[in-house]
């Protein structure tokens, strides 16, 4: 039986420590933009940043050689908007025939990469490695990591430092669990995680973040377009005040935790929500055409 979203839990924790953010109606609000002025980069899209459309598939562990083949050939019939960047991250056993059989529209990106460059590390799998075989992209930081590997944020930090370094670019994943954000540390707790990539990266050229609440991913529970919102604005705006106004503008940052193809639409219309990052429905072909296509939803008259 197919996971139906549901809207989030009715709580509204962000940061208690604040009380402008605390005290806030949940909705978004002017009076939470640290940057008040804002031009739309592109005339025919509503977006607040400048960079393109970012759409990933992230395929988990899950999968065989058989059903991947048909994934593979489902992506690579289906016709995608122009003006969306698209990769998905096979398991790490498929990644060359994934790589070797994909269509070059979309790119192929890793689940995980070691720390430096690859030796007496057993079951890791290095950057030079990820190159090796025509890898773009590697993601870093996911909460399954984070919270089962036991991954911490200066350890993902230097992954996504070294990845960087030698050419790979990274999707640097955060969230809070449903407990930090019942107890209002939402935003302190991405911020301590955007922190931990800022200190160390050595350009924001190669990034996207993927905002991702925990208690979401997976559970169909998604956050509500405007809970996403807020959240996505909060952290473009930590971006302004903490690396550069260029940076906050060009670095996409995406939502992840329950997409699918019936609330992608209302998502992708929010301002600072510039793409996805996809679980189970990226392992549909069909579907995941549908959330890359949501793109169009932003595309208003000029």
């Amino acid at each position: 039986m197919e996971t139906v979203a549901t809207p989030c839990p009715r709580f509204s924790g962000l940061r208690r420590s604040s009380p402008s953010f605390h005290n806030a109606p949940f909705h978004i609000n002017s009076h939470l933009r640290l940057s008040s002025s804002r031009k739309p980069s592109r005339a025919v899209v509503a977006m607040a940043g400048s960079g393109k459309f970012f759409v990933g598939g992230n395929w988990k562990c899950n999968g065989t050689k058989d059903s991947i083949t048909k994934l593979v050939s489902d992506l690579n019939s289906a016709k995608l908007e122009s003006d969306v960047d698209v990769v998905v991250s096979p398991p790490f056993v498929y990644l060359d025939m994934v790589s070797s059989s994909l269509t070059d529209r979309i790119e192929v990106s890793a689940q995980n990469s070691w720390i430096g460059k690859g030796g007496a590390f057993t079951g890791e799998i290095s950057v030079e490695q990820l190159k090796d075989i025509s890898c773009k992209w590697v993601i870093l930081g996911h909460s399954e990591r984070r919270h089962v590997i036991g991954e911490d944020d200066q350890f993902i930090g230097k992954k996504a430092a070294y990845a960087l370094n030698e050419g790979l670019g990274v999707i640097a994943c955060i969230g809070e669990l449903l407990e930090e954000r019942e107890a209002g540390k939402t935003f302190d707790v991405c911020f301590q995680q955007l922190k931990a990539f800022a200190d160390v990266v050595p350009s924001w050229d190669n990034i996207v973040i993927a905002y991702e609440p925990v208690w979401a991913i997976g559970t169909g529970k998604v956050a509500t377009p405007q809970q996403a919102q807020e959240v996505h604005l909060a952290v473009r705006d930590w971006l302004k005040k903490n690396v550069s106004e260029e940076v906050a503008s060009k670095t996409r940052i995406i939502y992840g935790g329950s997409v699918n193809g019936s609330n992608c639409g209302e998502l992708a219309k929010q301002e600072d929500i510039d793409g996805f990052l996809v679980g189970g429905a990226s392992l549909k072909g069909p579907e995941f055409a549908t959330i890359v296509n949501s793109v169009t939803s932003k595309k208003v008259a000029a």
